[in-house]
């Protein structure tokens, strides 16, 4: 079990997205109020991400997608790709890929259709799933 603060944008999906296709497609998230993280952490014996002065946190300038993608040994040349899309978007650096302000519009966009903060996670997870087959089978192509 997992444990963020409410009202996810950018990493706070993309996080939960890596675990469920890549680490256990049956983990359980929570969000709950910036406040309550480390309480409900420690009651629900959830691990806390993307949570200031947690293991699962940013760390210099890279982002806790990327940090999830080091400690659990899943870089590839697809998930690199995407952890910089991630971290631009989620770091307001959106020079750093073309594709960057698309996922924080459409993260903004997301978080606007759904209240639920777990209705807005499933509905979300194909957006992510299209990024990483893009990056990972079509990001040499162009429109022809």
């Amino acid at each position: 079990m997992w444990v963020t603060r409410a009202r996810p944008k950018v990493v706070r999906i993309a996080c939960p997205w890596l675990i469920r296709r890549f680490i256990d497609p049956k983990a359980i998230f929570l969000f709950v109020a910036p406040t309550e993280v480390m309480a409900v952490a420690d009651r629900f014996h959830a691990t806390p991400f993307d949570v200031a002065d947690t293991f699962w946190a940013d760390r210099g300038d890279k982002c806790t997608f990327d940090v999830m993608i080091d400690e659990f040994g899943l870089a590839s040349e697809a998930l690199d790709r995407l952890a910089r899309i991630v971290r631009g978007a989620d770091t307001g650096r959106l020079d750093l890929t073309p594709h960057s302000g698309g996922l924080l519009a459409a993260s903004l966009g997301y978080s606007r259709m759904y209240r639920d903060d777990l209705a807005q996670l499933e509905a979300v997870m194909s957006l992510y799933d299209s990024f990483y087959r893009w990056a990972r089978d079509a990001a040499g192509e162009t429109h022809a």
